[in-house]
C-alpha cells in the first residue's frame, strides 16, 4: 500500500496541527489502579468452566510473547486451558475477524493493537467490523518502544547519517512493517512525514516477518518494537539507531531518542490489549480485567516482560477506552497527513 501524499502538505503545518492533537488526547493514565478481583465475583457465575480462547498475532512477535505469557498465568488462576490461537494477516485484521463474529461470552479474547483497533477505520474502506462498535476493552496488556533498526551493512550509526543515506538514496530505500495500518508502518509514515526522508514501505505478514527481512537484507531498514527487535540487536544482526519516545525507553535505556538526536515529534510506541466481542457481560469484562492486571503486576511477570522490552500496563476497561479512543484521533490525523488513501 504506496501512501499518496499531497505537494501542497507543509511539513510545518502537519507538525503544528499534530502536535497540538497529540497533547490534547494523549496525555492518559494507562496504569490506573484496578479493584481486587473478587469485587466482580457477582455476576460471573462459576466463570471459566471450559478452556477460553486467546487470538493473537503471528507466532514470534510481541502480541505473541504477551498473549502466551499472560495466558501461562490464566491457566494457573483459573484452572481452565487457555488456548493461543496465532492468526497473523492483513496487520492483526484477520484475527480480529474471527473474534468478533465469535460468541460475547467471555470464552473468546483477543490481543489487539493500533493496527486492529486505531487506524484500519482509516485504511480500509469495507473494514468488516468497527473497533469501537464491535469490541469492548478489557485492559491494556504491555506498551514497547518502537525503534528504527537497521540491517548491519547500512552505513549509518545514528539518524543523521542515516537521513543522509537515505536521501542519497531516494525512493529506493525500503523500511518493513509488520503490515499495513501497524504501528510499525504508521511510525514509518510518521518519520517520512518529520524527516523528509523517502522510504518505501514493505509490509509483512507480521513482526516477525519483518524481523526476518531486515535481518536477511530483503528490506534495509524496519521500525520494530524493542521487544521484537531486541535479540537480534545484541547479537549485532541490526543496529538501532533511536527510539521513537519523548524519554528513552525504560528497557531500551541506551538507545537513544529522536528528539535527542534533533527531530522532536517522533513519539510512537506499540501497545497491545485485551478485548471481547460487544455485548459481552459487564461483570465477566470487569472480572477478566482486574484478574489480568494482578497477573501483570506479580514480580515475576514484570521481571520476564521488562527483560523481553515489554512495560506492563494494566488499565481498568474505562481508562483503555478512553485511550484508545486517543490513539484514534491521534493515527487518523498521522494517516490523512501522509496522504494514505483506503484500499
Amino acid at each position: 500500500m504506496a501512501p499518496s501524499r499531497s505537494p501542497s502538505r507543509t511539513l510545518s503545518g502537519f507538525l503544528t496541527g499534530f502536535m497540538a492533537g497529540a497533547a490534547a488526547t494523549c496525555s492518559v493514565a494507562v496504569l490506573a489502579a484496578l479493584p481486587a478481583a473478587g469485587a466482580w465475583a457477582q455476576g460471573t457465575g462459576d466463570f471459566p468452566n471450559r478452556p477460553v480462547r486467546l487470538i493473537t498475532g503471528s507466532p514470534g512477535s510481541t502480541a505473541d510473547i504477551s498473549a502466551r505469557l499472560v495466558g501461562q498465568k490464566l491457566v494457573e488462576r483459573w484452572g481452565q486451558q487457555i488456548v493461543v490461537d496465532n492468526r497473523g494477516g492483513a496487520g492483526g485484521i484477520v484475527g480480529a475477524e474471527i473474534a468478533v463474529r465469535s460468541p460475547p461470552d467471555g470464552y473468546t479474547l483477543f490481543n489487539g493493537h493500533i493496527g486492529t483497533h486505531a487506524s484500519p477505520q482509516f485504511l480500509f474502506k469495507k473494514l468488516s467490523y468497527d473497533p469501537v462498535r464491535d469490541f469492548v476493552p478489557i485492559t491494556q496488556l504491555t506498551n514497547s518502544g518502537i525503534s528504527l533498526v537497521v540491517h548491519a551493512a547500512v552505513p549509518a550509526n545514528n539518524l543523521k547519517e542515516f537521513l543522509a543515506y537515505a536521501k542519497a538514496k531516494a525512493g529506493t530505500l525500503t523500511y518493513g512493517s509488520a503490515g499495513g495500518g501497524t504501528s510499525s508502518q504508521l511510525s514509518g509514515e510518521l518519520f517520512n512525514l518529520i524527516t523528509g526522508a523517502k522510504l518505501v514501505h514493505v509490509p509483512y505478514k507480521g513482526a516477525g516477518f519483518a524481523l526476518t527481512g531486515v535481518v536477511s537484507g530483503e528490506v534495509q531498514s524496519a521500525f520494530l518494537s524493542t521487544t521484537t527487535a531486541a535479540l537480534q540487536v545484541k547479537a549485532g544482526k541490526l543496529r538501532a539507531l533511536a527510539v521513537f519516545s519523548n524519554e528513552r525507553f525504560p528497557v531500551a535505556p541506551e538507545i537513544p531518542t529522536a528528539a535527542e538526536q534533533g527531530f522532536p515529534g517522533i513519539d510512537s510506541s506499540v501497545w497491545f490489549g485485551l478485548f471481547a466481542p460487544a455485548k459481552t457481560p459487564r461483570p465477566l469484562v470487569q472480572k477478566i480485567s482486574a484478574d489480568v492486571g494482578e497477573i501483570l503486576r506479580q514480580p515475576d511477570v514484570r521481571s520476564i516482560l521488562l527483560g523481553q522490552g515489554a512495560e506492563p500496563s494494566p488499565s481498568t476497561p474505562e481508562a483503555f477506552e478512553k485511550f484508545l479512543r486517543s490513539e484514534i484521533v491521534k493515527w487518523g490525523k498521522v494517516i490523512k497527513a501522509a496522504g494514505i488513501e483506503p484500499m
